[in-house]
């Protein structure tokens, strides 16, 4: 039976990584590897598809946010989802590594460690979860722990 056919064949998930400069591509390389993002993000996503991570900089990440969300601002991760369901997810997800570089060193955490959180963040966010209400925020927050416990992350929500 053909691979695209069997019912038992584990889902065909495309990541695929792009960089608005060869300065955030860089940048990127000093903090982890393409190989290990992509492994982040099999760790959380289930689903067949096609999710797209771009790295931005900071005008592009304020743009972005400002048509989309109406704040005039760069923010560290925006997620844009675009086909969901129990077998399907299609989403692009950006962050913008400076804003993600200054958050680390505010909060005391290292740049991988914040990084592994908001990949995992935003694809959950590609899955339909969202902390709007507190109940989900719960719910979003116990998930993102447990999958960054077993990615060898510590807790993201611990004081810091």
């Amino acid at each position: 039976m053909p691979k695209s056919l069997n019912p038992t064949a584990p889902p065909k998930l495309q990541i695929e990584l792009q960089f608005a400069s060869v300065a955030v591509e860089k940048s990127l390389s000093t903090i982890t590897s393409p190989a290990l993002i992509k492994k982040w993000v099999k760790e959380v996503t289930k689903q067949s598809g096609l999710l797209t991570l771009r790295f931005v900089n900071p005008a592009e990440a304020k743009r972005l946010n400002m048509g989309f969300r109406q704040k005039d601002k760069a923010t560290n991760v925006l997620t844009f989802s675009y086909e969901l369901s129990k077998k399907i997810v299609v989403a692009d997800i950006i962050f913008c590594l400076p804003v993600v570089l200054k958050e680390a060193r505010e909060q005391g955490k290292t740049v991988k460690a914040h990084l592994a959180h908001l990949i995992v963040h935003g694809c959950l966010h590609a899955q339909g979860l969202d902390h709007e209400r507190s109940e989900d925020a719960v719910k979003m927050e116990k998930r993102e722990i447990a999958i960054l416990k077993a990615l060898g992350f510590d807790d993201p929500y611990q004081d810091f």
